[in-house]
């Protein structure tokens, strides 16, 4: 769905973005590579039943957090809702107010869930409402931390989880939620989602961009110009695109207490202050459940309605995502040639596909990073791809549920993706995309449609030479639950440790 993972690290840089060996020691491995490299993995959402960081000192010794330095046969990742760092011990008005609004109000706050169309009304959501979040007065289980196990294999991963699991359940942590996750990879090494698409070839390329906190140690690469986002964008404490740093939560504490933790001591602060948010990052994490007969299906009984040669659900779906099967852009032509075997990325819609005759203006994959779609003349061009730039998003989700043996029949298990997004500004990128550009229903001169892919059901008009075609679509993913946690640093882990 253009939200899962790319594999490998991007071949445009070194994947490592110019960072230096003391940044990267610092960031949480998931950021830079998302363990691409590891194809399993399991989820497990956590509950803390005593206060206090001390149970982070047993995990470390089972299942230490990765840093982005090498490639190991097991990495970790961790990240912390509002209520699990009350839990952990920061306090609301000290401590939690440095961490921006969205974060302590949460995904299901009233007016946030109705601006992110979480809504059971509108169909996006499976009966009942969601299932989880980090809210225990919102849905019916909650979690305090997201811990992310990554494997070569499931067999591994099983025994790993065990012995983790082992190691938490004394120090007051429990098992509210797990989910066993993949890349889906198939024979072609293509990772493909369950609708049967290959997935997550757009990525924003961070690129280190003036005065910020950055290591001057750093191989500052350059910036690319189709998808060069500042690193501000991706981490905290970096100049993000407003030319300023990311904003960052900052905490006092007591002299002896600051003291120990010199790798968060922000520049020009005065003592006893420390940085919790440099190198961290706000991580989105969404559970979308989709219902692959009902997509075929749906698709199936559109293609006879319309009664034109050579249009068939698979020519339908193409359109609903904005690329061919395989990954690759549609174009007026028919596909964007491949470039060194992959589809072609680096694309604009101004000049190749203005009136959507090739991806259609209101496909997914078009309002999920518009480009250069939206200018209005070629002087708006440049700024126009800059703008949307300005809203990107690094996808690090991952797929969960069986591969459905047979497209149009229902085998009644559950199959869908963990999306998962890196961002420092949530309203700004992350909820931007979803409210103004997924969701918007005047979206690109369009009237009355909403995503065809995530929105809920309704029209959906596919430009056409010399007559345009709509067809009605069904709404074929549905929300399970989600909310907004902290990624931290590892220097900030081991000071969430240290809390008591």
């Amino acid at each position: 769905m253009d939200q899962g993972l790319v594999i490998g690290d991007d071949v445009r840089t070194d994947g490592k973005w110019g960072l230096s060996p003391r940044q990267l020691g610092r960031i949480q491995g998931l950021v830079v590579s998302g363990f691409a490299h590891l194809p399993v993995t399991r989820a497990l959402f956590l509950k803390l039943d005593r206060p206090g960081g001390g149970w982070l000192k047993a995990l470390e010794k089972v299942a230490p957090v990765t840093a982005a330095t090498g490639r190991l046969n097991r990495s970790t990742a961790i990240a912390f809702t509002c209520a699990g760092l009350k839990r952990l011990g920061l306090t609301d008005t000290a401590d939690l107010s440095a961490f921006a609004l969205p974060f302590r109000e949460g995904m299901h706050q009233p007016d946030r869930r109705r601006r992110l169309g979480d809504e059971e009304k509108n169909g996006t959501v499976i009966p009942g409402g969601p299932l989880w979040s980090g809210d225990a007065s919102a849905t019916p289980q909650a979690a305090d931390v997201l811990l992310l196990l990554y494997a070569v294999d499931e067999t591994d991963l099983a025994d790993w989880c065990n012995q983790v699991m082992e190691a938490l359940e004394p120090e007051g942590v429990s098992l509210v939620r797990h989910l066993d996750l993949s890349l889906r990879i198939d024979p072609d090494g293509r990772a493909r989602e369950h609708f049967g698409f290959a997935d997550g070839f757009s990525q924003p390329v961070p690129y280190l961009a003036g005065p910020s906190t950055a290591d001057p140690a750093g191989g500052h690469a350059a910036r690319d110009p189709w998808h060069g986002v500042p690193m501000g964008e991706v981490l905290m404490g970096y100049t993000n695109a407003h030319d300023e740093a990311a904003p960052a939560p900052i905490v006092q504490r007591p002299a002896d207490i600051a003291a120990r933790h010199p790798d968060l001591k922000p520049d020009g602060a005065p003592e006893g202050f420390l940085d919790l948010g440099a190198d961290g990052s706000y991580l989105v994490v969404r559970e979308l459940r989709q219902d692959v007969a009902a997509f075929w299906n749906s698709l199936d009984a559109a293609a006879r309605s319309l009664g034109c040669p050579g249009i068939d659900a698979d020519w339908l779906a193409d359109r609903i995502v904005g690329r061919e099967h395989d990954g690759d852009l549609l174009c007026p032509a028919g596909v964007h040639a491949a470039v060194d075997g992959q589809p072609a990325n680096d694309v604009g819609f101004f000049r190749e596909d203005f009136h959507g005759l090739g991806c259609p203006l209101g496909s997914h994959v078009r309002r999920a990073n518009p480009r250069d779609g939206l200018a209005a003349t070629e002087a708006d061009r440049s700024a126009l791809l800059n703008a949307a730039n300005n809203h990107r998003i690094l996808r690090r989700g991952r797929k969960y549920g069986e591969t459905i043996q047979n497209r149009l029949e229902d085998d009644r298990k559950e199959r869908g993706l963990l999306f998962m997004c890196l961002n420092t500004d949530i309203v700004r990128q992350f909820e931007f995309i979803q409210q103004t550009w997924l969701l918007n229903r005047n979206f690109a001169g369009l009237y009355g449609e909403t995503d065809p892919l995530l929105g809920p059901k309704g029209p959906f008009t596919i430009p056409k030479d010399p007559v345009r075609l709509k067809v009605e679509v069904e709404t074929y993913v549905k929300m399970v639950g989600g909310d907004y946690f902290f990624l931290p640093s590892l220097p900030a882990l081991k000071f969430m440790a240290d809390l008591t």
